[in-house]
């Protein structure tokens, strides 16, 4: 997907404990079964918190270790580096596993608050729990990478004999208007899935395993037990969450629906129904921003284009870096380290090989952070410029918390910070900022709107439905024979999107996404899309702007900094329900933001899907 996020400490699909933000574990508030322990077994208090300490002190030196050999891999790409990031990243995921199994023997004992936190954490830190079974889990580990490598090495050949990657189909996808090349790429690629479907049945019987060794259910109760809730009650929250969108939702969905249609005609785009999949521009369906051209609104055009006023105002890539560190210095927060500026990568080197996928580190947890970006002097990258720094000032406000605190209230906060900060990056700010002269009237802003929403709307019930099938296999309610028939089921049920060509039981098409086969949770990316709305808005209110909340900017408000740091401050260190309070005075999560957000765009597509006579729904 393209939502850019931070860096991961690799701990492979095993672990997702240590600094890394994006895939920072969170706690649970109601325990799972704890394994048998004989009496004379029994373990003391003493003994639980001296075990806390120690895992806590290992896994911040594995962490700085970590960090540093992956910086370097990641910036000086070869087989060596290679080699020594992969063994500190082994050493991480076996001192998480000994953890994990160890913190189950100490659940009953009455811990105060902070490290009966911890232990949860360490033992939830698990994304796919080994088996205690050496043998399981080498074979575990077996399987996990080579569902990776399956994926990574992923081709498809065309047609006319171009044998194509990921990126480069995907580019297809997002350029092309043939719907007989669409439907090639989109069936093509699914090809590279069938081959996994084994493994992962295998995978999930293993990870199952390793998950009642921690004492719970499944794999399911796992997942769901990080977010200081019972697993069922964060079920039914998101459920509650997505009934509030799904208005929003449809009125999109219908609208795009009857462009596609008018475009391609009813064999290709029905008019009722589910959009077929290969349509979307998105090897997914998941954002559908690559077609807004083809559905923009007349008279759309704001009036000018934030690339071309980055050059008109001699922007290079360090300036832009600049301009992004000063939106957060002008609410308050501290100026970034001199070792930020000289530790960076902002330019692609053009003597080695770099990942250029932008990515924000806390290197030794505490005041060295870095972004590494090969940065495009383009409106787009400037707003990914905004978010990562979003999370650097993250990491740095959390610094002081213990090793086992740092990171993000739940794994939905991290990248909603990044993504809250992108949203202030308004006409207005442009202009406060020199950028641009004269903010357009608010008829240009159905267009911003409309192409806003075509990837954060659209994301939602894509962002929901991935662990909704994912939990339900791991819980044994979606059988293996049904993997794909479920997936599907899904895709309607969520998205109102089908497959464009005939699937069976023999494709496996989930396993076409890279967080299937990488085993990367996906809630946290429907959590982040609601959040940012709702911090966004908060902080509008707290920073008086009584205009429309999609005009506003927070830049230059000292009070909405001060609540936002705040929030940022506590780190994992509190159920997140305390954490989101900070900002906005509530600990229930609310997409109603997202609707006040999307208010005049919604008005506006009922208008049109109505003037259109369409039938909504699917």
């Amino acid at each position: 997907m393209s939502l850019t996020h931070l860096k991961l400490t690799r701990i492979a699909a095993t672990v997702g404990l240590a600094i890394a933000a994006a895939a920072c574990t969170q706690q649970e508030t109601t325990k799972a079964p704890a394994p048998a322990v004989t009496e004379a077994a029994k373990p003391t208090v003493a003994e639980a918190k001296a075990f806390i300490q120690n895992a806590e002190a290992e896994l911040a030196a594995l962490s700085l270790e970590s960090n540093r050999a992956e910086w370097i891999y990641s910036n000086f790409i070869t087989e060596d580096t290679a080699s020594l990031s992969a063994a500190v990243a082994e050493k991480v995921t076996a001192a998480s596993v000994r953890f994990a199994n160890e913190a189950a023997r100490f659940v009953d004992l009455p811990l105060d608050a902070d490290d009966a936190r911890k232990l949860n954490l360490l033992r939830s830190a698990l994304v796919l729990p080994a088996p205690l079974d050496p043998a399981k889990n080498a074979e575990l580990a077996k399987i996990s990478s080579e569902l990776n490598g399956l994926y990574g090495k992923g081709k498809y050949c065309l047609k006319d004999g171009r044998c194509l990657t990921q990126p480069e189909l995907s580019a297809l996808m997002a350029e092309s208007r043939d719907p007989e090349l669409l439907k090639e790429v989109w069936a093509g690629w699914r090809e590279i899935a069938k081959p996994m479907r084994p493994l992962f049945e295998r995978e999930v019987e293993l990870a199952n395993e390793g998950a009642r060794d921690l004492g719970y259910p499944s794999l399911s109760e796992l997942w769901r037990s990080q977010y200081d809730m019972a697993p069922n009650d964060f079920s039914a929250e998101l459920d509650r969450l997505w009934g509030q969108v799904k208005p929003l939702y449809e009125s999109l969905h219908c609208y795009v629906r009857g462009e596609l249609n008018q475009q391609y005609g009813d064999e290709v785009a029905p008019k009722t129904g589910a959009i077929p999949a290969h349509l979307l521009g998105n090897m997914w369906a998941q954002q559908w921003g690559n077609i807004y051209p083809m559905l923009a609104p007349k008279d759309a055009d704001p009036g000018y284009d934030v690339t071309e006023l980055l050059a008109k105002q001699g922007y290079d890539e360090q300036k832009m870096v600049k301009q992004a560190e000063n939106f957060f210095t002008s609410l308050g927060f501290d100026a970034l380290p001199d070792t930020f500026w000289q530790r960076s990568l902002f330019v692609q080197p053009k003597d080695r090989d770099v990942i250029c996928h932008a990515s924000a580190w806390d290197l030794d947890n505490a005041d060295d952070i870095r972004i590494k970006m090969c940065i495009q002097k383009t409106g787009d990258e400037f707003k990914v410029i905004h978010h990562e720094l979003g999370h650097n000032f993250y990491q740095r406000a959390y610094k002081n918390q213990p090793f086992i605190f740092k990171g993000s209230a739940n794994d939905g906060f991290h990248e909603a910070i990044g993504d809250t900060v992108a949203l202030s990056i308004t006409p207005k700010y442009l202009q406060q900022i020199g950028l641009l002269d004269q903010v357009p009237d608010a008829s240009k802003d159905i267009g911003l709107l409309l192409r806003q929403a075509l990837d954060k709307v659209a994301f939602l019930p894509f962002g929901l439905m991935i662990d909704q099938w994912r939990w339900k296999v791991f819980s044994g309610e979606i059988k293996p024979e049904q993997y794909n028939q479920a997936w599907w089921e899904l895709r309607q049920k969520y998205q109102g999107v089908m497959a464009p060509v005939e699937r069976s039981e023999a494709d496996f098409d989930p396993g076409a996404k890279y967080h299937v086969p990488g085993n990367v949770p996906y809630t946290r990316y429907f959590l982040a899309h609601i959040l940012q709305f709702q911090f966004h808005k908060a902080l509008c209110d707290i920073a008086k702007d009584e205009g429309p909340v999609h005009r506003c900017s927070i830049y230059g408000n000292k009070d909405a900094g001060a609540k936002l740091n705040a929030m940022l401050e506590m780190g994992l260190s509190k159920p997140w329900p305390q954490a989101l309070a900070v900002v906005t005075g509530s600990e229930q999560m609310d997409a109603s933001a997202v609707l006040d957000y999307f208010a005049p765009l919604k008005s506006w597509l009922d208008e049109q899907n109505n003037a259109a006579n369409r039938q909504c729904g699917w």
